[in-house]
């Protein structure tokens, strides 16, 4: 049985084939806003979303926030193919 992606109540910022710095300001910007943001990536996107997290947990805020979980996993896409799919949540752990 395959359980659904777990609803952290937090904003979710997929991510896209944009540059990476402008992704990771863009998450910064939600985390001046809130304290907790859930970066997805997938597919091809997967590499972009780690390196925005680490863009954002060990250079623009670091020791001000965390990586709380690391989700990995596949999905089947129309034609077959598995398509991988990760999840970052970023907390901050002070103001």
């Amino acid at each position: 049985m395959i359980k659904p992606t777990i609803d952290y109540a937090n904003e979710k910022f997929l991510i896209t084939d944009e540059p990476v710095m402008k992704l990771a300001m863009d998450v910064l910007e939600i985390l001046n806003k809130i304290d907790k943001v859930l970066i997805k990536g997938k597919g091809e996107t997967c590499p972009a979303a780690v390196s925005v997290a680490n863009i954002v947990t060990q250079n623009l805020l670091k020791h001000i926030t965390k990586t709380e979980k690391i989700h990995v996993d596949s999905e089947i896409s129309d034609d077959g193919r598995l398509i991988s799919t990760i999840e970052v949540i970023i907390t901050k752990t002070s103001n």
